[in-house]
């Protein structure tokens, strides 16, 4: 038994190891979650083009041939398996990259309603899907911010990054009429959380901001009037990202010149 366990040790060590030799020390490195398609799947490509290690991570990693290919031909690119709500599978990941230092976690998974029922009336609601929302939308950034809050202390300048919407601010007034009822509350719950959270990310050396990429259209078909590629949205959030400084942390910022939103 002592032998077994002594090979079991040694087993876990080069395995986590090997993950860690395949990240460049000499690039910094980003967690993006949700990296299959969309905003995250532009987050990847942007980060790998700047020489960054990226650790993407995908609910079904088999379902995003793009992912695959953008990994297939840049070694820099790692994706990992990662339902956000999986509470054992993000402690295999926090056990697998300990040690590791992150310059900047990217939180973009999560679940948004589709067009055609966003205007549903409160007495259609899916409630079901509502608790969904929360939980993925919600809770999940702040597991994983709590997390991975070692990995983002260990470099000289981590750096939260929390992609929410708009639709989660009262000030901002940005939709005065009913919609998108369990989308709009799981962000506003996303947005206390954090700004709560950011009262504890100093203490760690780590700025937390939560941005607003603007109407961003992902889905198939052509362009909705008023919103604009995932291309334009990642570039100028990583601009953002860029420029941050500890006075940034808590604040709620615009994908444009990151100007300040209103909670």
């Amino acid at each position: 038994m002592q032998r077994l366990t002594a090979c079991l040790i040694i087993l876990c060590s080069m395995a986590s190891g090997s993950v860690l030799a395949a990240l460049n020390p000499d690039q910094p490195t980003v967690l993006i979650t949700g990296g299959n398609r969309g905003i995250g799947l532009e987050f990847v490509k942007q980060f790998a083009e700047r020489d960054w290690n990226v650790i993407a991570t995908a609910r079904k990693p088999s379902d995003a041939p793009e992912l695959q290919a953008l990994a297939a031909n840049d070694n820099d690119i790692i994706i990992e398996q990662l339902d956000v709500t999986d509470v054992d599978r993000i402690e295999e990941l926090r056990v697998k990259y300990e040690g590791q230092s992150f310059d900047v976690f990217i939180s973009n998974a999560g679940i948004t309603p589709k067009y055609k029922s966003a205007f549903s009336r409160a007495d259609k609601i899916d409630y079901d899907m509502a608790r969904r929302s929360y939980e993925v939308n919600a809770l999940a950034p702040l597991y994983l911010s709590t997390t991975f809050m070692p990995n983002l202390s260990a470099s000289e300048d981590g750096r939260i990054v929390i992609i929410s919407s708009k639709g989660g601010s009262f000030g901002a007034k940005e939709a005065e009429f009913a919609m998108m009822y369990s989308y709009r509350a799981s962000k506003a719950a996303l947005n206390m959380l954090m700004y709560t959270l950011a009262f504890e990310t100093p203490k760690q050396g780590v700025i937390l901001t939560v941005l607003s990429p603007g109407q961003v259209h992902t889905a198939e078909g052509a362009q909705r009037k008023g919103t604009i590629l995932p291309e334009e949205s990642v570039s100028k959030m990583i601009a953002v990202i860029d420029g941050l400084q500890p006075e940034n942390n808590g604040q709620f910022l615009n994908f444009e010149a990151g100007e300040q939103i209103p909670w």
